[in-house]
């Protein structure tokens, strides 16, 4: 088991955009990094790979599609990590067609609003261990365009568009469970928000395929770095316990729509995690 003094973070999709930058920030810092990831790190980063072979970084594998691999994933982590300060539930993306988990479920719901509840879950001891326990989500400001919300759809959306299709629905349902949870999760001793981290431009490395051909120029023109967007993560690091359950867009508290879903959304997250993760 690793026993470090240094406030250790960890940070999924920790290995390309808003993530990679997060964890350049977070490294600058002074902070240890519990990489959750699927695919390396840029072999540029030469300094990124230079704290992986000093330990700093310490990298754990997982397509987090797909629960075998993440129950495998979170194994290793509960075994190895002593503590952990921060949880940054980042991984994500917009995807450019309808896709399906190994679990049957639409892919963007997986990974982006059920994924980091399991995460969540699995990792409190660990959190509670830390300074200052406090979950982070990446939310996004997408679904602000949404005019309806229907939680029974979001496993199996019965029609898809990119970016403010099953994306911006998904990006809610964490907002909204997130809002419903915190509460219990402050009684354990934890702090969890959900931050829009803006629309940067991680077209850079040619990852657009989720987004609309008429938003793509606009991204790639007047998108700030991905650095801007790990830094407004970063700053979630101040919330306090008074803080529990907002959504923060552009560094400061705002509302967000259909929070009379927010219980629901809890409860099917829940059941998937009690029904089909924990028996596995």
């Amino acid at each position: 088991m690793i026993i470090s003094k240094r406030k250790t973070a960890l940070v999924t999709g920790a290995n390309s955009g808003i993530g990679l930058e997060l964890t350049k920030k977070l490294m600058e810092n002074g902070w240890e990094v519990a990489a959750l990831i699927r695919s390396e790190f840029p072999q540029e980063e030469l300094n990124i790979h230079q704290k992986i072979r000093h330990g700093s970084i310490r990298i754990y594998r997982a397509d987090l599609s797909d629960f075998a691999k993440i129950k495998s994933a979170l194994m290793q982590i509960k075994k190895n990590e002593a503590k952990l300060d921060a949880l940054f539930n980042n991984a994500g993306g917009s995807f450019p067609s309808l896709l399906f988990s190994p679990q049957g479920r639409e892919l963007h719901y997986e990974i982006q609003t059920v994924v980091p509840y399991i995460i969540t879950m699995e990792l409190l001891d660990l959190l509670k261990q830390g300074e200052h326990g406090i979950v982070i989500q990446t939310s996004s400001d997408a679904f602000k365009m949404k005019k309806s919300f229907v939680a029974e759809e979001l496993a199996n959306p019965s029609k898809f568009q990119k970016l403010i299709g099953p994306y911006a629905t998904t990006k809610l349902a964490i907002t909204l469970w997130t809002h419903a949870f915190a509460p219990k999760l402050r009684q354990e001793g934890i702090t969890t928000v959900s931050i829009d981290p803006g629309n940067n431009n991680t077209m850079r490395k040619g990852r657009n395929g989720g987004l609309p051909l008429l938003i793509q120029p606009f991204i790639k023109l007047f998108g700030p770095h991905p650095s801007v967007g790990a830094s407004r993560l970063y700053a979630g690091l101040e919330s306090s316990p008074e803080d529990a359950g907002l959504y923060f867009s552009k560094g400061k508290p705002s509302v967000f729509p259909f929070k009379q879903h927010a219980d629901q959304v809890l409860m099917q997250v829940q059941s998937i995690y009690e029904k089909e993760y924990l028996p596995l």
